[in-house]
């Protein structure tokens, strides 16, 4: 299985990218790992939020093929602890999931369409981050659900 972590703008601040980089070469022993930057919309004074969130939306979808499962990380999607985590990426791994795209958007969230395509989506918190601070903790959370399935130390109940 392969994942891919899709996301909407650059990371701007300098410690969430090293954050994020110290994770995502961890997560180079566990699984094959990619993620894609879409470039912000260009413009926004112009448009409105659903407006924005429709563009977004088109360039996202560019990304993702049928055979793909798609998880939106979203405030109101379910919610796992990080064992619970561990078990729905390693039923995804036993299953036929060959490619498992987890997606976080813009500030505004998700256009329906990408809503439509998802197979599912999942929450971080019941608290409200940036759209940038998200992508550390999920890459983090991701490293920390692959030390519990190979019964690495990092995790402490």
């Amino acid at each position: 299985m392969k994942i891919t972590l899709l996301v909407t703008g650059k990371t701007e601040e300098k410690y969430l990218i090293e954050g994020i980089e110290k994770y995502l070469n961890r997560l180079k022993h566990y699984i094959g790992f990619n993620m894609i930057v879409i470039p912000d919309v260009k413009n926004t004074k112009n448009l409105s939020e659903a407006q924005q969130k429709a563009k977004e939306a088109e360039m996202m979808l560019k990304h993702i093929s049928n055979p793909d499962t798609v998880i939106l990380l979203d405030e109101k999607g379910k919610k796992y602890t990080s064992v619970l985590f561990s078990n729905y990426l390693n039923k995804q791994m036993i299953g036929s999931v060959q490619h498992l795209v987890f997606v976080i958007g813009g500030p505004y969230g998700f256009d329906e369409s990408v809503y439509k395509r998802a197979n599912g989506s999942m929450s971080l918190s019941d608290m409200t981050f940036s759209h940038q601070m998200v992508r550390l903790f999920f890459v983090e959370q991701l490293y920390r659900a692959f030390s519990i399935l190979k019964g690495e130390p990092y995790h402490h109940e």
